[in-house]
């Protein structure tokens, strides 16, 4: 057996509750930001920016706000940098078990083929907008990075930050397309025939802005930042702080757009306000990984390291983030495919974030139970039996 596997997955019950934590709150942000791309509008010729129907009532127009505000932009650049601290960990205990670099590199890159294998099918036959094949793309380009001196980590990441800054007309928060046949197929055949290439754009371009938190994952994930918040409680606080406010004060000029609380800009100022939206969301997405970390340990500390059965529901949550990120798209696919129920022109943005918090809660009671039986989800275990080789 080769020194690669000599070093297996870490056992459930040794894992840190600050990760675990943060992802399985974060997966709710997932349904939220996820969920609200199909919709269509209850009226005919709706229209649609930032992927919200701007037909709603004024409830929907609120809960719009706190979407954009809140959670698009923001929860993904924080599943990015969990990634790469995810990833840094791995490299870790590989060398501390006589690994290789080159052997490590090689353990990677079978995890990389894994998620993109799971990846293209779940985006062929689920949801479009899959992100598991650009996390499997982003890991074959970024094994190489694992090497890096962390001055190139840090200096890299900021370079990637700037460049999603930059103004552009690309930013999905202010785009006004409505979801097409690729999200919303009248049947398989066309489904089958018009995502291949969204999917391998996204697989393809998605790294450049998963970039900068990935790479400061690497970083953060070298130092343990996650698992020792007492010796980090100086960091974790300014950056959730300051992350946190920064990305809220940052959404505000599309958020309030789109709530309809000011008037549309013109496109010259949207190609400036949606790339701010967007690099403030990963300092965001930074802020609330530390957020929930801090959360975690102070849980502990009153609970004498008991933290109770819902945070250990939401933590069994994030020990399976991939089962239950899939889960969600089988109720997405299900509810709102033309071919299915196809209610994408009936749910409002109101009705649709309480189908996202449902079935969020739902895949949290779900975990919950696997965590009872001591079982991990099943995809975690095919990424773990493909990586490992066990």
């Amino acid at each position: 057996m080769s020194s690669t596997t000599s070093a297996g997955p870490v056992a459930l019950s040794a894992r840190a509750l600050g990760p675990d934590l943060a992802r399985g709150c974060m997966l709710l942000f997932i349904a939220l930001a996820n969920s609200h791309y199909f919709l269509t509008g209850t009226t005919a010729g709706a229209e649609i920016r930032g992927g919200f129907p701007l037909d709603g009532s004024g409830v929907d127009r609120a809960v719009t706000w706190v979407i954009a505000t809140f959670v698009d932009g923001r929860a993904f650049p924080m599943f990015g940098f969990l990634f790469g601290y995810g990833v840094a960990h791995i490299v870790r205990r590989q060398s501390e078990a006589g690994a290789t670099p080159r052997e490590v590199r090689h353990l990677l890159w079978r995890r990389a083929g894994v998620l993109l294998a799971v990846g293209v099918v779940h985006g062929l036959l689920l949801f479009a907008g899959d992100i598991l094949a650009m996390y499997g793309v982003l890991l074959i380009v970024g094994a190489w990075a694992v090497r890096w001196s962390d001055r190139w980590l840090l200096v890299v990441a900021g370079l990637f930050l700037a460049l999603s800054a930059l103004p552009s007309a690309d930013s999905l928060s202010v785009s006004t397309d409505p979801p097409g046949t690729v999200m919303l197929p009248p049947d398989l055949a066309t489904q089958l025939a018009e995502r291949p290439p969204v999917l391998a754009f996204i697989a393809l371009l998605g790294p450049i802005g998963f970039a900068c938190p990935y790479l400061l994952g690497l970083w953060a994930g070298r130092r343990r930042v996650l698992e020792q918040p007492e010796r980090y409680r100086r960091l974790l606080v300014k950056a959730a702080a300051a992350g946190i406010t920064v990305a809220v004060l940052g959404a505000q000029p599309v958020a309030l757009a789109l709530a309809g609380v000011i008037a549309v800009p013109s496109a010259g100022v949207l190609d400036v306000v949606g790339p701010l939206h967007d690099a403030t969301g990963v300092l965001g997405g930074l802020g609330y990984a530390a957020l929930v970390t801090l959360a975690a340990r102070r849980l502990e500390s009153v609970v004498e390291g008991r933290p109770g059965r819902v945070i250990d529901a939401l933590a069994a949550t994030g020990q399976r983030s991939m089962t239950c990120y899939l889960a969600q798209s089988v109720v997405w696919a299900v509810v709102f495919t033309p071919y299915l129920l196809g209610l994408a022109g009936t749910l409002t943005v109101t009705a649709t974030a309480l189908l996202a918090i449902t079935t969020w809660a739902g895949s949290v009671l779900l975990a919950a139970e696997l965590g009872r039986r001591g079982r991990r989800g099943p995809f975690e275990v095919l990424v773990r039996r493909a990586t490992y080789r066990t």
